[in-house]
């Protein structure tokens, strides 16, 4: 056995480990009990916890990961994996830290305008345009959720309804969700994900398949002119996205024009590829 080999099975006390780790004996009780770091042993008559000197590097590393505030489940899965696997699991974390950061930045700057008197300055933020959008037919699945629920249903419905388009002639506009009712926490909608599609024809043989077991359905959406604005990705999250809508009613009424059906989000991004400061979404308004 090599030196370095010997040094690290030696055994330490939980305070001597502790003071080499550069951490509490009580840190260490608890991720032991967390199953995050287990003592290398333990002694049966007297219960006391005996450490390697080789974990004085995850015990570390458990510590710093507790300071991001990442969840023990996936500390225990990057320490687990070490090495590139685990270097990647920490950055995917970060990526998903870093988007919920930039939705709350959104949230706090619309909480303040609104709480401040200045929504009209708030508003004013959005940009407002019409844009003429012609008859299509779209396939589509509807549900009742409330908004935790949403997002991942989103994801879901339109990710089957593309696949679906396939049979259909092919996607032939960017897909979208039309709110027919309030989706909110105490509110559940219906929401209903919508895929525009070439052949009619094949789009109802389709539904008539699959229709009873995924709540999808056909119709022919007439021509009609929107009022919308383009928000980021980071923007999207609920409540923050209640800005953009508000803003959009708001332009409605001031121009003169009356909101003619359900207000809509359109995707028009790749939203797995869009950064949290991408723009990715328009927010609608059918008007009149």
């Amino acid at each position: 056995m090599t030196e370095d080999a010997r040094v690290d099975d030696e055994l330490l006390t939980i305070g001597a480990f502790a003071a080499r780790a550069r951490l509490s004996a009580k840190a260490l009780r608890l991720y032991d009990r967390l199953g995050l770091l287990t003592p290398a042993r333990v002694d049966e008559g007297s219960g006391y916890r005996y450490y390697r000197a080789g974990q004085v590097e995850r015990a570390r590393l458990v510590a710093l990961l507790r300071q991001l505030d990442m969840p023990l489940a996936r500390i225990a899965e990057v320490v687990g994996a070490g090495g590139a696997e685990g270097a990647a699991l920490l950055a995917a974390y970060w990526a998903d830290v870093e988007s919920r950061l930039a939705g709350q930045r959104t949230l706090a700057e619309y909480l303040r305008g609104r709480l401040s008197g200045r929504s009209s300055e708030m508003y004013g933020k959005f940009v407002v345009e019409t844009v003429d959008v012609p008859a299509r037919v779209v396939i589509t699945q509807s549900r009742h959720t409330l908004a935790d629920e949403l997002p991942a249903w989103i994801g879901a419905s339109l990710g089957r309804l593309e696949t679906a388009a396939r049979e259909c002639g092919g996607v032939t506009a960017a897909p979208y969700v039309v709110y027919h009712a309030e989706v909110s926490m105490e509110s559940d909608g219906p929401a209903e994900a919508c895929v525009p599609v070439a052949d009619e024809t094949a789009a109802r043989a389709w539904a008539r398949e699959h229709g009873r077991s995924w709540e999808t359905g056909v119709r022919v959406e007439p021509a009609q002119r929107l009022a919308y604005t383009r928000i980021t990705k980071a923007q999207v999250a609920h409540p923050q996205i209640l800005a953009a809508f508000e803003a959009v009613e708001q332009w409605i009424a001031a121009a003169g024009l009356e909101q003619a059906g359900p207000c809509r989000e359109v995707y028009f991004a790749d939203w797995d590829a869009a950064g949290p400061e991408d723009e990715v979404c328009d927010i609608a308004f059918p008007v009149r």
